[in-house]
């Protein structure tokens, strides 16, 4: 592992800057449009986090995890979440070789990347295999614990249209993915751009613009960022204010929402706030940052009630009023 050295802190950062620039240009040749997607995973990638991606068929949401895979030049795995997908199927299993001993074969988890695609379709048996290793970065099996190669992140998918032969995530593993990023339609132009370079013979080849050793110098630069007291307060405060009858809680919230946001929100919300800051050439995260990472943060950590759902009030709407 080579040793990656600056002058300052401050220095590292800047390189951080011109490095996230690089890597928007390489991915640009291969994903049209998506820059606040790009922008947000990337955040969870330095924030040493895990993304779910949200959104209809046909938005490149798979395209645009293995290329950001090929950019980043780390190990990339592709799992097609499935009704009868095993736990041993991503963990792996032990077999027994020609010596008669059992050895463990690993799975496609232990890889950098890990696109869970369509994650929602797979049991809970098997959704749970995957807890282990979103929050301590590595694996058990047959008694034996296997660390988990670094980075390791993972980046799943999910569609919000079909729900038939879905199994809902858990509020427990919802909770360890850091965003969940909602992909939204293409513009005009954008999907004119689409169809001229899709429907040719050109394929894009992406180059690798950082390595391994990079981002996890670069996270842990990140870790270091200071961050005053008023903005970490007003991160917690309003992480607080989701939370129904509770002392901080506004009359929308008590109303509209069963559930609220745990402390886990609120550690997101700081470090997401960081690495904004960083992307766009700060060296300390203010409140402007907080609130840009906020919704992506909050979305999948409050629950509506029913009252909420008939008068059509949407998440995004209650955080932003919130905001």
């Amino acid at each position: 592992m080579t040793e990656i050295k600056f002058n300052s802190d401050a220095e590292a950062l800047d390189s951080l800057k011109v490095k996230y620039s690089t890597l928007q240009q390489e991915l640009r040749k291969a994903i049209v449009g998506q820059d606040a997607v790009v922008k947000n995973v990337l955040i969870s990638i330095f924030g040493n986090g895990h993304c779910l991606l949200v959104g209809v068929p046909g938005l490149a949401k798979t395209l645009l995890v293995s290329s950001i895979g090929k950019s980043l030049g780390l190990s990339f795995n592709r799992i097609q979440f499935t009704p009868d997908l095993m736990p041993s199927d991503i963990i792996g299993s032990e077999i027994l070789d020609e010596s008669r001993h059992f050895k463990f074969v690993r799975g496609p988890l232990f890889s950098n990347i890990i696109l869970a695609d369509e994650i929602n379709r797979t049991p809970p048996k098997t959704q749970s295999a995957l807890l282990e290793a979103m929050q301590e970065r590595r694996v058990t099996a047959a008694g034996h614990t296997y660390e988990l190669p670094s980075p390791f992140f993972v980046l799943a998918t999910q569609n919000p249209i079909e729900q038939e032969g879905t199994y809902p995530l858990p509020e427990a593993q919802l909770d360890r993915f850091m965003l969940n990023i909602w992909v939204d339609y293409p513009t005009l132009e954008e999907e004119i751009q689409i169809v001229k370079s899709t429907t040719t013979n050109v394929v894009p080849k992406l180059s690798p613009v950082i390595s391994g050793e990079e981002i996890v110098f670069y996270q842990q630069l990140i870790r270091k960022m200071p961050v005053t007291d008023n903005v970490i307060e007003y991160a917690v405060k309003l992480v607080a204010k989701t939370r129904p009858d509770t002392a901080m809680a506004t009359p929308m919230v008590t109303n509209f929402l069963s559930w609220g946001a745990g402390p886990r929100a609120s550690q997101y919300l700081i470090i997401g706030a960081k690495c904004h800051a960083a992307l766009n050439g700060k060296y300390s995260p203010d409140i402007e940052d907080v609130r840009a990472v906020a919704e992506p943060i909050l979305r999948h950590r409050i629950v509506r009630n029913y009252k909420a759902e008939a008068e059509g009030y949407t998440v995004e709407k209650i955080i932003n009023e919130l905001l």
